[in-house]
């Protein structure tokens, strides 16, 4: 039972984007603004909590470099004391929180125990982060389609989907795989795509975001040279061809015009 009999215990788990906090979608901003506590992972830029009201609670429930401040039983609980505490709980995840982001499984919990809920998407890094570098899921001529996995399953290992992914020919978003590309790249060469074109993206939609392109016999070792951390994604297919070589930020992109009319 709620602690207080005037509030509504509930739950909305909003999708806070790949990074850049301005997508955010217009949803989302409504339902921060509207948060009695915010419930948020590493992924989300500080800059959203402008949207979020002063006396609302604000706790980090993410992981940060091993370092993990809630295990997800615990994080549970936490939706549900605070949301008969305070009332609405929003949990805020990087990306789209059903795209690996363990969220219908949060819902699931907040319903079993008497909370309403409700989910408002986010846009996935699995797709973002990879525009946003000019490389396009699909393309007409080299994907006619697109898969996105994860690296690794629930219990560490190797994912059977890699596997799968390495027998395709539609372009492959792979998601947290950083730490295993050399043994992903050796499947994939193993399956006769060595010469398929790779990148990995790090902070894709970010200012400092990074892409080491290369092909898939040469990524794993291109990247490490290059020093690419997590957070990032990996592509796999021809699309990767069609990536920007200096991608402009909005704001840069912005400069760029203004200069541009300045000359003309």
């Amino acid at each position: 039972m709620p602690a207080n009999p005037h509030i509504l215990p509930r739950l909305t788990v909003v999708g806070a984007g790949p990074g850049d906090p301005e997508l955010l979608t217009l949803k989302g901003a409504r339902t921060l603004a509207e948060a009695d506590v915010v419930l948020y992972d590493a992924l989300v830029s500080d800059d959203l909590f402008a949207l979020v009201r002063p006396q609302a609670l604000r706790v980090f429930v993410g992981k940060r470099r091993g370092y993990q401040a809630y295990s997800q039983e615990e994080t549970n609980a936490l939706i549900v004391k605070y949301a008969r505490q305070y009332g609405h709980v929003v949990r805020l995840k990087g990306g789209d929180p059903f795209v690996f982001g363990r969220g219908r499984e949060e819902m699931l919990y907040a319903e079993q125990h008497g909370l309403a809920t409700a989910y408002v998407p986010g846009i996935s890094s699995a797709v973002a982060a990879a525009g946003s570098v000019g490389i396009p899921v699909t393309h007409r001529g080299l994907s006619e389609g697109f898969q996105v996995i994860t690296a690794t399953t629930a219990s560490g290992e190797l994912s059977t989907a890699v596997v799968e992914a390495a027998r395709s020919r539609t372009t492959t978003i792979i998601l947290m795989g950083l730490s295993r590309l050399p043994e992903i790249t050796r499947l994939f060469c193993h399956y006769g795509s060595a010469h398929m074109p790779a990148a990995v993206i790090q902070n894709g939609t970010l200012p400092d975001a990074r892409l080491v392109t290369g092909t898939v016999a040469t990524l794993a070792d291109k990247a490490e040279a290059a020093g690419v951390g997590a957070p990032a994604i990996i592509v796999i297919g021809e699309v990767v061809a069609l990536a920007t070589a200096t991608p402009l930020s909005v704001v840069e992109f912005a400069t760029a015009a203004i200069q541009y009319a300045e000359v003309a």
